[in-house]
């Protein structure tokens, strides 16, 4: 039945795709899912101390925290009951003695196996469900990005970066786009304090579809009064990332990193904490407890959202909901694994997941 929902999904945004170039407030969200379940359990607030190879998917200037050796970080989290599928895989190279450092980031969500039911029922009216054939719809985005150190002392540095991402996207044989787009990044860490910045999309990012139907698909969608979508193109507006964060220190090995965000965005009032016609203001708040460098605890809230209370009549009365993370992760030698579990929604919503990730540092031969 879930299958059935996602082919009916499938269609509509074929539909939706069909009008002419123009700014779509939720283009591309496969992108803003995240990366590593460190950053993921901790509510997705990462823009000021994303470490490891993550850090060229939340912001560029962060590779920076990569230093000598190349680590690789690896990702997957299953949705909907197992039904979406989200992967990252990411490699971050040091170069030039560590004033910069290359980054490579590959994500995937797709949707296997939907059955397309254009052909279900024969001209007679009666269903065939042996005319039934079953098709993926994926989204992908390859990033590559470089991170240049522009100040450095032994508590201090100042770091820019960027990246360039290229986006493919397919619905089956039906429809298909390509998509280009820059993002920009800033970081800034001076003893216990960390401050980033990330322009993601700063040029807008676009998606050029084409679709391409059989004659006997056009007939099926023309019969069911379907429109048949024409060649579009879809754009992504600019979104600005804000985050600061301070490191406690409660004992000689305990330390509590604190770290509030900011999602600012400028395509219209969206369901945010702060909402206007000019911007939306959405906050992220991450804790994370490390103990030595060998284990963490984390918790995030994210996703504040108004909706209407429960058990109102009047549906008059609202009330402020929330997206919660948990998340712990620990580290033997050059391996470290972590974990989160988050909610899709809001903590009202059962649509929790298990997210779950490793990372490598890859320490070089000594010679």
């Amino acid at each position: 039945m879930n299958r059935i929902v996602f082919i009916t999904i499938s269609t509509l945004l074929l539909c939706h795709f069909s009008a002419r170039a123009q700014f779509r407030k939720y283009s591309n969200e496969f992108l803003n899912i995240g990366a590593g379940a460190r950053s993921l359990g901790m509510g997705g607030a990462s823009i000021a101390t994303a470490d490891g190879a993550t850090a060229g998917y939340w912001n560029p200037a962060r590779l920076a925290a990569v230093r000598d050796n190349p680590q690789l970080s690896l990702m997957h989290a299953e949705y909907f009951s197992g039904i979406g599928k989200y992967d990252f895989a990411g490699i971050a190279i040091p170069m030039q003695d560590n004033r910069r450092t290359l980054g490579i980031s590959l994500l995937r969500f797709g949707i296997d196996d939907i059955p397309n039911t254009l052909f279900l029922v024969e001209p007679d009216g009666r269903p065939n469900y042996n005319n039934i054939e079953t098709f993926s719809s994926a989204d992908y985005a390859l990033m590559v990005g470089m991170n240049q150190m522009l100040y450095e002392t032994d508590n201090r540095e100042l770091s820019i970066g960027g990246n360039v991402k290229i986006i493919h996207r397919n619905v089956g044989s039906f429809a298909k786009a390509w998509g280009f787009g820059i993002d920009a990044g800033i970081n800034y860490r001076a003893e216990r304090w960390s401050v980033g910045a990330v322009l993601r999309d700063a040029t807008s990012t676009f998606n050029m579809w084409s679709f391409r139907f059989t004659e006997r698909e056009k007939q099926a969608l023309y019969l069911t009064r379907n429109d048949i979508p024409q060649t579009s193109t879809e754009l992504t507006a600019p979104r600005l990332l804000i985050g600061g964060a301070y490191g406690f220190m409660l004992t000689e090995k305990i330390e509590l990193l604190a770290e509030l965000q900011l999602d600012n965005t400028f395509d219209g009032k969206r369901n945010t904490v702060i909402s206007t016609d000019f911007i939306s203001i959405d906050p992220r708040l991450g804790l994370e407890l490390n103990v030595g460098e060998v284990f963490s605890v984390r918790g995030g809230v994210s996703n504040f959202q108004q909706a209407l209370k429960d058990g109102d009549s009047t549906n008059t009365q609202k009330t402020w909901i929330f997206q919660p993370a948990l998340g712990a992760g620990f580290k033997i030698k050059n391996v470290k694994i972590d974990y989160a579990f988050t909610n899709l929604a809001n903590q009202t919503s059962p649509l929790y997941t298990h997210i779950i990730s490793l990372s490598v540092d890859l320490k070089r031969k000594e010679n």
